[in-house]
């Protein structure tokens, strides 16, 4: 029998200065029993680093969501998809491979990568030359220390603030509070 997914709960309160996007996200994430919280929470991070572009990209009028994770690795992480249905943005976090990255351009606006495991170093110098004829493709590494500390906001009822400052995120909650700096590997 297969295990399920621990279904967890967040109520995310998004400050985004650098866009001016303020707003409120009641969000369900559905942890495959081979995640770790430490993924899951760098998913979240993910989201709320590019809430922002729901109103940007789509007016207001689109859906922010989780994907189906780890047991659907044709799905993103997390995805913008406008009114129509139309992907617009597609991130995947950890250290996914080139082909399905191709794949994720051709039904997609942009892609992003967030790596943040302790050997994403060596994922990078293996895939970079790879990733570099792909135009739509950004990486962001999350440091590994940071994506460590957020696994300690994790909670099965999560009530969490979120601001982005200088492209910077803090993310809080009654448990403390993380810095994320992302760093722009392309």
């Amino acid at each position: 029998m297969a295990l399920k997914s621990t279904i967890f709960k967040a109520t995310l309160s998004i400050a985004d200065i650098d866009n001016s996007y303020y707003a409120d996200h009641a969000l369900t994430l559905a942890r495959h029993p081979s995640e770790t919280d430490e993924r899951m929470m760098v998913r979240l991070a993910a989201l709320a680093l590019n809430a922002w572009q729901l109103q940007a990209v789509c007016n207001g009028d689109g859906t922010l969501a989780f994907g189906a994770g780890l047991s659907d690795p044709d799905d993103p992480d997390v995805s913008l998809t406008d009114f129509t249905g139309r992907k617009r943005l597609w991130i995947e976090v950890g250290q996914p491979e080139d082909k399905p990255l191709s794949k994720a351009c051709s039904k997609t606006d942009a892609v992003i990568v967030y790596p943040f495991h302790h050997a994403a170093e060596v994922w990078w110098k293996g895939i970079e030359n790879k990733l570099s004829r792909l135009d739509k493709v950004q990486v962001w590494r999350i440091p590994s220390e940071a994506s460590q500390q957020l696994a300690t906001l994790a909670e099965r009822s999560m009530q969490l603030q979120a601001t982005v400052q200088e492209g910077a995120l803090t993310l809080s909650s009654q448990r403390g509070s993380v810095d994320v700096e992302p760093v722009r590997w392309k």
